[in-house]
């Protein structure tokens, strides 16, 4: 019995920890996926998407958004800051309808691509890119479908986000990239 839980911790810890494995929070038999045409998870994200290349967002795609789900939102932040979690992105009721969001998501409190942006730890909207005073960081995109549509004006923080959606989180998943200065 020993050895069978061992076995099974091993492969549980692998799956876990295997860079090729994006986190899906699984809620009602849902899987939901994060994906970039732009970086694998666990990769490096390309200069292009950083304060050393344009800034711009990179394009996501994700699936298996889960029925009744009212709207999505985005936060990407940086465990690996200096002065503790740096928030590089809000972006919050993205229509449900919605399978992805183009690179380049304008900085505007409403983009074009729908939704409503919030203030990132750069106090701008929109997306900041990574920029890490040096060494390797990791950056979180988490994307979570909501069952409602939240009471939340433009420039909302990453805190306020969180305690707005608590309570209406039907799914979540995780894409992580890496970058270096």
């Amino acid at each position: 019995m020993k050895t069978g839980m061992s076995i099974l911790l091993g492969l549980i810890t692998l799956f876990i920890i295997s860079p090729g494995n994006a986190l899906s929070y699984k809620k009602g038999g849902v899987n939901m996926e994060l994906k970039s045409k732009a970086f694998q998870d666990g990769g490096m994200i390309p200069k292009k998407y950083t304060c050393d290349g344009m800034d711009i967002s990179p394009p996501l795609e994700w699936d298996a958004v889960p029925e009744g789900t009212k709207s999505l939102a985005i936060i990407c932040d940086d465990p690996d800051a200096p002065m503790g979690t740096w928030v590089h992105w809000v972006y919050y009721n993205i229509p449900a309808s919605v399978k992805g969001i183009p690179e380049h998501v304008a900085t505007s409190a409403n983009p074009p691509t729908g939704g409503t942006q919030g203030t990132n730890d750069f106090r701008k909207l929109g997306y900041g890119g990574p920029c890490p005073p040096g060494g390797t960081h990791r950056y979180f995109f988490k994307l979570y479908a909501l069952d409602s549509v939240l009471s939340l004006n433009p420039g909302a923080t990453k805190r306020q986000l969180l305690d707005s959606m608590e309570g209406h989180v039907l799914a979540e998943t995780q894409l992580m990239g890496r970058y270096r200065r």
